[in-house]
């Protein structure tokens, strides 16, 4: 929680605060909308005073995420409630974790809930609550993580619950080299009849994305969590970031185009906002942008 580091100026009066340690990682505006403000890139601020008890409860989630204790709150009432709202359900059988990590960036984590055993998608900062809410939830079975930027405390965490770790063998740096099962190659591998592990290499050397299958609730999936390969801007649209591609836009186009031939409705990222649409309506934006970063690479190859 924020601590004497003064509001920001845009903030409205009231209980809650945001203040100049602000990383604009978006995760307090994709928890509690009607409260935080400001664009995607830019630093949040309060734009409105939550005004129920529901909106108190999330402003306060989005306080506990926050990865940098840039959010305060003047009285804390209901923060019990809100520590205990986390995970908070995204879709079905999906939970988003919160408390997100600064070594992360805040990026995202997902908690999938499987009668098989429960997988946890990268890393969210290690907190004995939510240790206690897995728990509760029935464990973490296999922790899958993106990519090397999102590892977070992976370790911790695969102690806790005594789980093996996936992380494509590109990805290995000193602090990931127990990984248990690591990843090689560029072609699937199937971890389970409905977890697909594709390598989608271009944001890192080993960027893997995981496809969840629900092949028995019509409610919710396929599900494709993406890491920052792919996501959605506030707008709605898919799309990829080169300022933050760090090994190759042209690899990173490449993989794109792959993820086209594949039918998944959402889109679950680590930074970026969710998509879902059809099966159908989702190859096609894939396949459009595929082609779009496609022939921003093969320019830049004209160039040079």
């Amino acid at each position: 929680m924020a601590g004497r580091a003064p509001r920001r100026s845009e903030d409205v009066p009231g209980d809650f605060s945001v203040n100049d340690r602000c990383i604009a990682c978006d995760t307090c505006r994709q928890l509690a909308p009607e409260t935080f403000g400001g664009t995607e890139d830019e630093m949040s601020h309060v734009a409105k005073q939550p005004v129920d008890a529901a909106e108190r409860r999330r402003a306060l989630m989005a306080l506990i995420s926050c990865p940098v204790s840039a959010i305060g709150s003047l009285s804390k009432t209901g923060m019990g409630e809100a520590t205990g709202a986390l995970p908070t359900l995204e879709a079905p059988g999906v939970l988003r974790c919160g408390y997100a990590s600064e070594t992360t960036a805040g990026a995202a984590s997902w908690l999938i809930l499987r009668p098989e055993g429960n997988v946890l998608v990268d890393s969210p900062r290690f907190a004995v609550p939510l240790a206690r809410r897995f728990h509760a939830l029935g464990g973490v079975s296999l922790l899958f993580l993106t990519h090397r930027d999102d590892v977070g405390d992976h370790a911790r965490w695969a102690r806790e619950f005594g789980c093996p770790r996936v992380l494509h063998d590109r990805d290995l740096t000193a602090d990931t080299r127990g990984i248990e099962r690591p990843l090689c190659g560029d072609e699937p591998v199937p971890l389970a009849p409905d977890l697909l592990a594709i390598p989608v290499p271009g944001h890192t050397a080993g960027s893997t994305a995981l496809l969840h299958v629900r092949s028995q609730d019509p409610r919710g999936g396929p599900y494709l969590f993406t890491g920052d390969h792919l996501f959605a801007e506030a707008d709605g649209r898919l799309h990829a970031s080169r300022a933050v591609c760090w090994w190759s836009w042209a690899a990173q186009a490449h993989s794109m185009a792959r993820l086209a031939a594949l039918e998944f409705e959402w889109v679950l990222p680590g930074h970026g906002r969710p998509f879902r649409a059809s099966a159908m309506e989702t190859r096609r934006a894939v396949a459009e942008l595929a082609a779009e970063m496609a022939a921003g690479a093969g320019k830049d190859a004209q160039e040079r």
